[in-house]
């Protein structure tokens, strides 16, 4: 690599002592720091529903309903716990065939045709229980008990006590609420530092205290009427404390690094590389350093190659393009 030389025109100077770069040419200097970085930015969002904890309770057979013991939107429920007791023609019927099957099959007929009616009872979304009532007192109960397969929330109801309901009909939607989503609004310049931030935690007004996020997933659409991405994680709600449609801040963080660091003034680009001006041995003398950067934000850079701890360069490198370094085509 060249180097080169900044050359006053001659002066006579009248103070024995020797003036310094800055004084003779105006060019500044700083040194290359190791400083200790973390990404930290907080962003607004809105919580949701898991999506995987939202279940629709939908019969694959039509009927009516004889007693609705889950009448009220917004009750939580609990798993295997009884929604309604309704009663089938279709169901029914399946329940008579499976009876006669096990009926025949005392007097030694065949058990392919009991596991047949039983497994039509099954496809039907009968449960293990029913089932096991018919074969063990041998009587086929006219009604069937709707349950819920999971716990949660009613947040839809479809029916009242005495409606008709067809097959394939959603009469309640639960929702799961031990874990919840947020859904966070971010702008394209900060979505490189939140792929690396390692700590997200939330707040909000209506709930006392932080609650950790995992599992960040960053939407792989960007709104192009707002230029903003959206950054979902999980948020675990063991006690049901958060619930969707609040507004919440989510806090992302990266664990702290050590890192060298300049200002951006030091360091230029030219022909598809970085350059800073290192400090020669003479003075007045800066050699064209090739360097590898990342920002760190706004007002500074990291280096990651090319200078060590303690360098000195010049800190205006703009200054340095403007010089005869450019017309000599030292880089």
């Amino acid at each position: 690599m060249k180097k080169f030389l900044l050359f006053l025109l001659p002066i006579f100077v009248i103070a024995a002592e020797k003036p310094s770069v800055e004084q003779l040419f105006n060019v500044k200097t700083v040194k290359v720091k190791r400083v200790t970085t973390a990404f930290e930015k907080s962003f607004y969002g809105l919580l949701k529903a898991d999506e995987s904890l939202v279940v629709d309770v939908v019969p694959r057979f039509g009927g009516y309903v004889v007693k609705l013991y889950a009448d009220t939107t917004y009750t939580k429920v609990s798993k295997g716990q009884i929604l309604a007791k309704v009663y089938s023609p279709e169901v029914y019927k399946a329940k008579e065939e499976y009876l006669n099957s096990l009926n025949y099959a005392k007097r030694g007929s065949n058990s392919n045709m009991v596991e047949s009616a039983k497994l039509k009872l099954e496809l039907l979304g009968i449960g293990n229980e029913e089932i096991s009532a018919v074969r063990n007192k041998r009587k086929s109960d006219p009604y069937t008990l709707i349950r819920s397969p999971v716990s949660g929330y009613i947040f839809e109801k479809n029916l009242v006590e005495g409606s008709a309901f067809k097959a394939k009909s959603p009469l309640f939607k639960i929702v799961g609420l031990n874990r919840i989503w947020i859904e966070a609004k971010v702008s394209e310049p900060d979505i490189p530092a939140l792929r690396k931030a390692e700590n997200f935690f939330i707040k909000t007004k209506a709930v006392p205290g932080s609650f950790e996020a995992s599992k960040p997933l960053l939407y792989p659409q960007i709104d192009p009427e707002s230029a903003l991405a959206t950054l979902r994680l999980e948020v675990k709600n063991p006690k049901s404390r958060l619930l969707p449609g609040m507004f919440a801040t989510l806090y992302a963080k990266s664990d702290k690094k050590s890192v060298l660091m300049l200002p951006r003034t030091a360091v230029i680009r030219k022909m598809g590389s970085w350059y800073a001006f290192k400090m020669g041995e003479f003075e007045g003398e800066y050699e064209p350093v090739e360097v590898k950067v990342k920002p760190i934000d706004n007002r500074h850079y990291a280096i990651i190659s090319g200078l060590g701890e303690g360098d000195e360069v010049v800190n205006n490198a703009l200054f340095m393009i403007d010089s005869d370094a450019q017309i000599n085509g030292l880089f």
